[in-house]
């Protein structure tokens, strides 16, 4: 009986700190030999807890080396597969494989170098990614980025296998384990010259919420010249005569080269009480707290 294994899409990391990427899907599949079709069973959930640091790599100026640390904290050893990986980032920041690469686009992956590529984390125990970055010397200005990914690789052996189940295929049946591989990526960027960015909030709606549904405030970040920018969007509200509260966030939202915006949607969630109506909703775009908290710019509303 072989293990057959689903892949499923990776998740590109984008909040700086620690990221806790926790894989909890396990299905098994039990298909009968005469053909009558397939029984999808919950089976124990597998899990593969990877902690990340930081989750953003960027080199500017004369920097020519990074690491990032990893560690397994979940109960069971796993191994993941490294390698580099491009990407572009759509208007409402989803990422597809930017294979091949489109005018405007600059990816990083031949500038980089990498150690190890392949990493098996004992529980508990962490490793060490190194990051070199080559710059030809006839490199133009600009900023450049891939994704450094880390692949989840299948185990045939121990709690993932099928001869380790509490529940075996009975007799005339074959047993088909089907494993979600989660992959987490980070981006890894180079600046290389002299480059600046600027950003503007723009386009905020507060359409009517669905029964049931937090209400969602739309708005376009606008950005222009040679880099990215990154930040924190938060939204406040302050009734007439009153204080303001923060009533929505959004961590680590990033508008990637060449882009010039992207269209992001926040969840509000006022505090008890307080209700929508009658004051002014002001969002705000910082840069991240480690990274010194200078506001990027700001747009507000007056809600009737």
């Amino acid at each position: 009986m072989t293990p057959s294994t689903f892949i499923a899409r990776s998740v590109p990391a984008g909040a700086a700190g620690v990221l806790m990427l926790q894989i909890r899907f396990t299905l098994r599949c039990l298909g009968w030999l005469a053909g009558v079709g397939f029984i999808f069973l919950a089976a124990p959930p597998a899990w593969a807890d990877l902690m990340l640091f930081p989750t953003r790599v960027v080199f500017e100026k004369n920097q020519r080396a990074a690491q990032l640390e990893l560690i397994n904290n979940g109960q069971e050893s796993t191994t993941y597969r490294v390698h580099l990986v491009n990407r572009r980032m759509n208007e409402t920041g989803e990422f597809t494989a930017a294979e091949p690469p489109l005018p405007g686009e600059q990816f990083a992956d031949a500038l980089l170098r990498y150690s190890p590529r392949q990493v098996v984390l004992a529980p508990g125990r962490g490793q060490t990614i190194r990051i070199l970055l080559r710059k030809p010397s006839d490199l133009p200005v600009g900023e450049y980025r891939s994704h450094l990914q880390f692949d989840l690789v299948p185990e045939a052996t121990g709690a993932s296998s099928i001869d380790a189940q509490a529940t075996k295929p009975g007799p005339g049946e074959v047993g088909v384990q089907l494993r979600a591989l989660v992959g987490v990526s980070i981006p890894v960027i180079v600046r290389h010259g002299e480059t600046s960015a600027t950003v503007t909030l723009s386009g905020l709606e507060l359409p009517k919420p669905v029964a049931g549904q937090p209400a969602m405030l739309a708005v376009v970040l606008q950005r222009s010249g040679n880099h990215s920018v990154y930040g924190d969007l938060v939204a406040t509200f302050t009734p007439q005569g009153g204080a303001p509260q923060e009533v929505g966030k959004a961590g680590g939202v990033a508008v990637y080269t060449p882009n010039a915006l992207r269209r992001a949607r926040l969840a509000l969630q006022p505090p008890a009480g307080l209700t929508l109506t009658r004051g002014t909703l002001r969002v705000s775009y910082r840069e991240r707290p480690e990274a010194g908290g200078k506001l990027l710019a700001e747009a507000a509303i007056e809600l009737p």
